[in-house]
């Protein structure tokens, strides 16, 4: 550690590597625990999510000051400054697409866009999963992100009559392949900010990782719903909607501007496949059989059906209009965090730490705030059905809001204290090994995090560091942490407790957990495998650095 007196003006306190024993092993062992007791509390003792964010949270507080020797009042500075990221701009975000959620529920638009899926797809729920869990929910992830899309698409799936538990899980499973590009490409612009690097590139190089994994997850969550004999006979339609996902992806944030990335992706796949069913129908199968409460109408019910369509085509012209009009902009204050500001040492980076809120009062969650007053004046929903809706969605959130403030506090505490910065060195210990684990840095911090956004500002220019270290690519293993970030979305404490909000699933986070885990794992590794091949051995598909 540097010793206080070589600290800068205004450093409080020094980030230690190795506080145990002067051992990365045994530093590294006890610095697993925060993170270990919330897996254990949520996949294990099947805790609540607000229980087992709440156990981390202790025992990270208990770590840092303990063993890392931070301050009290720093560690406690930090906790704080991770709330209040997640309160604004995350559930800011949260909070206003659930509201606009339950506008179009209130306004009968909801039903009508359920009537819809009902009257233009197949009797078959493989199928209903397939176009609204994976090409709807990317549309959702695209334009506003953080947990909203498992938490609407999941409550769309059980109005169509799946189990909730069902909806709930493959939803989650669905909810990797656009996460790198949600919300209109924030993870892969704040992944460039703390970089240094081109986000462009790091775009680029995201695009060439996640179309795999696009073009497979239809076939891999499929075939965990439906076994392998769905696969052998839907394999046609789920080519079609992978393929089409995948290469639009990769056409679109190499070519057009990671930005547009997932709606662009999304949409298209939407098309083609929608499309592609109705000129091919799949063997019909009386085992998924979708339970329908009203018939079909023909043509007048497709007519009003379109009118479904009204807060998702309200929401996504408003939102890319205000990203690409820079409208955020508008009124953004950076808050330097009082105490917690160039009050830290990063012993690793030899440079002060900053802490800096940025508040955008007319942020992405504005816009979507607009987007659902807008719905609720189109549909003429009363003033108080509006506040009522709005009501409903505190009553929905506040424990999510509780659980993710929480979860990100963590997050902070971890960096500031430094032991994010020992978890990250052990795994960069591996050497020559780094690119197959360097995906489980990214899956670690979106699982702490819940977001892929915060993933990247937590180890994305740790990834860079270990990979000068290492003569590897630093384009690929900045890449490579959102890459893998996506994969711990799906057992995220905050993703899950978004999710559960719209359904009856309240207090059985654990349970959602369990089921989602080991999917996690294995799409991790997967990537992991891809990432080391594309280092040492399929090297021309790194982008390279502008001059």
């Amino acid at each position: 550690m540097t010793p206080s007196s070589a600290l800068p003006a205004g450093a409080v306190f020094a980030q230690p590597l190795t506080p145990v024993g002067d051992s990365l092993l045994l530093s590294f062992l006890v610095a697993v625990i925060p993170i270990a007791v919330a897996l254990i509390a949520l996949g294990v003792l099947r805790r609540p999510a607000w229980q087992a964010s709440l156990a981390g949270l202790i025992a990270g507080l208990a770590v840092a000051i303990g063993a890392w020797g931070m301050p009290v009042g720093l560690a406690f500075d930090a906790v704080a400054a991770g709330m209040a990221l997640a309160l604004i701009p995350v559930m800011w975000i949260v909070f206003n697409a659930l509201l606009l959620y339950n506008i179009a529920v209130k306004s009968g638009r909801f039903d009508q866009f359920r009537q819809w899926m009902l009257d233009h797809l197949p009797d078959d729920r493989r199928l209903v999963l397939l176009v609204v869990a994976f090409s709807f929910g990317c549309l959702l992830e695209g334009i506003s992100g953080f947990g909203t899309p498992v938490a609407i698409t999941s409550a769309l799936l059980i109005a169509l009559g799946f189990p909730a538990i069902e909806a709930l899980t493959y939803t989650l499973l669905f909810n990797t392949a656009p996460v790198a590009f949600g919300a209109l490409g924030v993870p892969i612009t704040v992944l460039g900010a703390v970089t240094s690097l081109p986000a462009a590139t790091l775009g680029a190089m995201v695009g060439r990782q996640l179309p795999f994994i696009a073009l497979l997850l239809p076939f891999y969550v499929i075939g965990v719903y439906g076994g392998v004999r769905s696969i052998a006979r839907l394999w046609p339609a789920l080519l079609v909607s992978g393929g089409s996902f995948a290469l639009a992806q990769f056409v679109t944030s190499n070519f057009l501007g990671y930005q547009l990335t997932d709606v662009l992706s999304s949409l298209t796949s939407l098309i083609v496949t929608i499309g592609f069913l109705k000129v091919w129908k799949p063997i019909a199968d009386p085992q998924f059989a979708i339970a329908r409460s009203t018939p079909a109408n023909g043509g007048a019910g497709e007519r009003v059906g379109y009118g479904g369509w009204l807060p998702w085509l309200v929401v996504s012209v408003i939102v890319i209009v205000w990203v690409r009009a820079n409208i955020a902009a508008i009124g953004d204050v950076k808050i330097h965090w009082p105490g917690l500001h160039n009050a830290v040492y990063v012993t690793l980076y030899q440079k002060p730490y900053a802490a800096v809120w940025d508040f955008q009062p007319l942020g992405t969650g504005t816009a979507i705030l607009l987007a659902a007053i807008v719905t609720a004046a189109w549909t003429r929903t009363g003033a108080g059905d509006f506040l009522g809706c709005v009501a409903k969605t505190w009553r929905q959130t506040r424990i999510a809001i509780a659980t993710v403030m929480m979860i990100v506090g963590l997050a902070y505490l971890l960096n500031y204290s430094g032991i994010s910065y020992t978890l990250g060195t052990g795994v960069a210990s591996t050497g020559a090994l780094f690119p197959l684990v360097s995906a489980s840095l990214g899956w670690i911090a979106v699982f702490l995090s819940g977001s892929d956004t915060s993933g990247n500002a937590l180890f994305g220019n740790l990834q860079v560091v270990a990979a000068r270290q290492l003569g590897l690519d630093p384009v690929l293993m900045a890449a490579t942490n959102s890459s893998g970030g996506v994969m711990g979305k799906m057992i995220s404490p905050q993703n899950i407790a978004t999710g559960v909000s719209t359904t009856d699933l309240k207090g059985q986070e654990g349970i959602v957990f369990a089921r989602t885990f080991w999917h996690s794992v294995i799409l991790t590794l997967l990537l992991g495998v891809l990432v080391f091949l594309q280092q040492h051995v399929l090297t021309w598909m790194i982008p390279t650095l502008p001059k």
